[in-house]
């Protein structure tokens, strides 16, 4: 199969396991609502490990390329910014799949999910690092990192956006 198969077929794959998880991911169901088979999956990904490992390499270059799309602007403007996009409802289901895929990551220490936390907190860090006046500072970009980390699982089980972005808007006014 060509490369541009597997592309498209990783697209459709990442769209699905947005909006139905990776729990319990099956690869029947999956290759019906892709168009696609069980087989040609298994050929093309060699493992539903290997498939999943390329969505969570998907979900990271997605991530890094939200990121270098950002304006350049101050550590605390640049979470604001980030805080914008990541409760934007139109991302829920994106945010959603990368929480899932990061908890499995810790909890999970073996498989497709190794390191995907650690390797998201690196990227994160040296982003902010860009955003920086003082990029000696790693505490300051931790404690900024953790607030929006924070912010977004809270508002991922309650929903509350008004109360989690006020909680947010403190935490990042006495970081300033």
């Amino acid at each position: 199969m060509p490369e541009s198969r597997k592309e498209q077929l990783l697209d459709l794959a990442h769209a699905y396991v947005q909006e139905h998880g990776l729990t319990d991911l099956s690869l029947r169901p999956l290759a019906a609502a892709i168009g696609s088979s069980p087989r040609v999956l298994l050929f093309l990904f060699e493992s539903k490990d290997g498939l999943v490992k390329a969505l969570l390499a998907r979900a990271r270059r997605d991530e890094v390329r939200l990121l270098e799309s950002l304006p350049e602007e101050d550590l605390i403007a640049t979470a604001r910014t980030v805080w914008g996009w990541l409760r934007d409802p139109g991302h829920r289901s994106l945010v959603t799949f990368w929480s899932e895929a990061y908890t499995r990551s810790l909890v999970e220490k073996d498989g497709p999910w190794v390191g995907f936390a650690e390797q998201t907190v690196v990227d994160w860090l040296a982003f902010l690092t860009a955003r920086q006046s003082d990029p000696e500072n790693v505490a300051l970009r931790t404690a900024v990192l953790s607030a929006l980390r924070g912010a977004l699982l809270d508002l991922l089980a309650t929903g509350d956006e008004l109360r989690v972005t006020a909680g947010l808007e403190i935490t990042l006014d006495r970081l300033r």
